[in-house]
């Protein structure tokens, strides 16, 4: 005759219970993570389907054990971590996990779920009170990388925000330190620094660390080179520093892996229709007529450049030097160290993002180049016929091809209107604005 179960071999029984269970929802999150492991590209207007349709076998299994569950706090965690696997908000996951916290004010596990719930709500106080809850009862990388993310989407008005970006960047290197091999945090990081660069006058040494980090988030998570956002977030990057081919590519991948998401494929679009109309305006030199162009560089004159080639020119290191005159053609890739060209416009065209103010300038040898103005006030321009003089010239040479179209031309970066000479005068402050980028992440 069978005997009762001791409490011992009970206790075990509901141990390998909640060890399955636990097992069945983390397969539910590897399946959605690793899709593409399995799954092809072209396969991606899918992937939501299909998780959607592992999400509800987990939920049955959950739901055909709930009896058997003595902790009652266990259970609605991994029901709410199951119904919180899609992208959107769940009203249902918000309960479960609710009812969660409220068993159980120590599982962090479910501090972390319930903000992320809160966070696809929309209610990005609620994310932050559960982030930090977690945190206080244990560190750990998910609570701190998830305060990263919230913390750079408080805007508070008519105030300096850039300390919410430096705190965000500090909670996603706590985050790394504490699992240097967790991919995700990597990512976090080179969001935070992403932000971090736009917030604070885009300095190249916090481009690289965004770069450094989403590479490293790839290196150390093979789902990452499937995350949408990541492709989008560091293609933004690279169209800022005008690496247009990266950019494209970062798009376009993005595209492919989310179908569904319109973003990305509206900045390829823009990006392209900017670099169509921008080739097309260098290679017909903005549809100058001939004879009012040989009009408008015939009236240049030297008291155009008298504002960088007197001696009174500050260069980068603080010196005061006098620069020579060089033309577009002779000019080499990267500064242009104690040179500076005068040109008169010839076009102007602005990005459907603002950035950069984009002009076309014609020297005396008749060599068209574009030149790519940064951190501009709304208001600024300048006009057909205007004579621009840039000093120490920064030079790139572009040749890309993209999905069968090859774009090649010379550009002049310019960080900010302050570095131009505009019909001989020197610009002031009111000129100067800084750049800003929108996005909008779907998880970060």
């Amino acid at each position: 005759m069978a005997g009762r179960a001791t409490p011992s071999e009970t206790a075990t029984d509901e141990k390998d219970d909640f060890h399955y269970l636990r097992e069945l929802v983390d397969a539910l999150y590897h399946f959605r993570d690793h899709y593409f492991e399995t799954h092809s590209v072209e396969e991606a207007n899918r992937k939501q389907s299909d998780v959607a349709a592992e999400m509800g076998k987990t939920l049955s299994s959950l739901e055909e054990m709930e009896g058997s569950c003595t902790d009652k706090a266990v259970f609605l965690l991994l029901k709410g971590r199951t119904l919180n696997v899609g992208p959107e908000f769940s009203s249902q996951a918000e309960d479960a996990l609710s009812r969660a916290v409220k068993l159980d004010p120590t599982l962090v596990e479910a501090w972390n779920q319930l903000g992320e719930v809160y966070w696809k709500k929309g209610d990005v106080s609620g994310a932050r009170t559960c982030f930090s809850g977690a945190q206080n009862h244990c560190k750990n990388k998910v609570s701190l990388r998830n305060l990263s993310m919230v913390l750079r989407q408080i805007q508070t008005p008519n105030e300096d925000n850039s300390k919410n970006v430096f705190e965000s960047v500090s909670k996603a290197k706590q985050a790394v330190q504490l699992d240097i091999a967790d991919g995700t945090s990597w990512y976090i990081l080179g969001n935070a620094y992403l932000s971090l660069f736009f917030s604070t006058g885009q300095d190249p040494k916090i481009s690289q660390l965004a770069i450094s980090a989403y590479a490293q988030a790839e290196k150390m998570d093979s789902t990452a080179s499937s995350n949408p956002d990541l492709h989008l977030n560091r293609a933004t990057l690279y169209k800022f520093e005008e690496q247009f081919a990266e950019a494209l590519h970062g798009f376009s991948r993005a595209a492919a892996l989310d179908p569904a998401w319109t973003e990305p494929p509206e900045r390829e679009r823009q990006l392209l229709d900017y670099l169509d109309r921008l080739t097309a305006l260098i290679s017909n030199k903005g549809k100058v007529k001939v004879k009012r162009l040989q009009s408008m560089l015939g009236s240049l004159r030297p008291t155009d450049l008298r504002a960088c080639c007197d001696g009174q020119y500050q260069n980068s290191a603080g010196q005061r030097v006098k620069l020579d005159r060089q033309q577009l053609a002779s000019l080499k890739a990267g500064v242009n160290t104690g040179g500076a060209v005068l040109g008169r416009v010839v076009f102007s065209i602005t990005p459907e993002e603002k950035v950069p103010f984009t002009f076309g300038l014609v020297d005396t040898e008749g060599t068209c180049c574009a030149v790519m103005v940064y951190n501009m006030a709304e208001s600024w321009g300048v006009l057909i016929g205007d004579s621009v003089a840039i000093p120490e010239p920064n030079v790139k040479l572009h040749n890309l091809t993209h999905k069968g179209k090859t774009y090649a031309f010379q550009s002049i970066r310019v960080y900010s209107p302050l570095m131009l000479i505009v019909n001989g005068k020197k610009q002031g402050p009111n000129c100067l604005a800084s750049a800003t980028v929108t996005y909008k992440p779907q998880s970060d």
